[in-house]
């Protein structure tokens, strides 16, 4: 099975709201403006209710409560409201997804830390990132994961056994190639450009195992691959990089970080993980 069919038939699976579809397109034509996109979420009122929470909670950290979706758009602007809109829409659009190799609930921890610690490495680095955008990519860089457990369950189960007990060094994405002939990654990317997500939020979930891989976004991209490693770490209260997928040295280099940032952002990641996971998944739980 190509990638190209795996996404194809997870389509009919798994599709975004027609709202989404539509305010990603809006986003792009000049003739749009908040207020339409205001209106148009508003229709939505479980959307509605998550993207108030989002643009209320210490995330923006804003002095004055947004009670309208058109003040958000206004706050925000129109595209990372849109990149919100497409967050919060690609996690719900896979909670019917059968899968039994990991919970839900633990994937999307994971991914959340890895979104806090993006944006809090976006702030550290001393290049010019927008800290919602890596952190929206740091929350969805594995979603080809959950297309590969659902759709090919057997192989993606003897991949993370190999990565596990194969041959010291091997990386779950190298085990995927071996096993099953593509990696998580590569699936992600595919779903990512069949939904026609922004391109910078393509290539994050492209690469984030291989910032050498990214040419458009190599400092977001780099800073995904950083808070993918090290929210490992935050998860199992470590600070041992050994205890982590390996980083790239081309990672440090085009952030200009260091290692010495590793334990400030993951306080702060910690700090934040319980209130951020209220925000985006208490409807999902409920």
């Amino acid at each position: 099975m190509s990638v190209e069919t795996l996404v194809r038939d997870v389509g009919e699976l798994v599709s975004l709201p027609e709202v989404a579809v539509r305010i990603n397109q809006m986003v792009d034509d000049p003739n749009v403006s908040a207020n339409d996109i205001g209106k148009l979420i508003g229709q939505d009122p479980a959307l509605t209710i998550r993207i108030l929470r989002i643009a209320n909670s210490p995330f923006y950290g804003f002095s004055s409560k947004i009670d309208t979706v058109s003040r958000a758009v206004a706050m925000l602007g129109s595209k990372q409201i849109r990149d919100l809109v497409l967050a919060t829409s690609v996690a719900k659009a896979f909670d019917g997804l059968p899968n039994e190799l990991v919970s839900m609930e633990h994937f999307w921890y994971h991914s959340l830390y890895c979104a806090l610690l993006a944006q809090h490495l976006a702030a550290e680095c001393d290049k010019p990132v927008q800290a919602d955008v890596v952190f929206v990519a740091g929350l969805l860089h594995d979603i080809g994961d959950l297309v590969l457990f659902s759709k090919v369950p057997e192989q993606s189960y003897e991949a993370l056994m190999y990565a596990v007990e194969g041959p010291e060094g091997v990386e779950i994405f190298d085990a995927e190639r071996e096993i099953i002939g593509f990696d998580h990654a590569q699936v992600g990317a595919a779903l990512a450009r069949q939904w026609q997500l922004p391109e910078v939020l393509q290539e994050c979930i492209a690469f984030h195992h291989e910032p050498a891989g990214a040419r458009n976004f190599p400092v977001e991209n780099a800073i995904v691959h950083i808070a993918n490693s090290i929210a490992y770490l935050a998860e199992i209260d470590s600070s041992n990089l050994d205890d982590a997928p390996r980083i790239e040295a081309l990672a440090w280099e085009l952030t200009g970080l260091n290692t010495n940032v590793i334990p400030g952002v993951i306080e702060a990641a910690k700090s934040e993980i319980a209130e951020m996971q209220q925000v985006f998944f208490t409807e999902r739980a409920g």
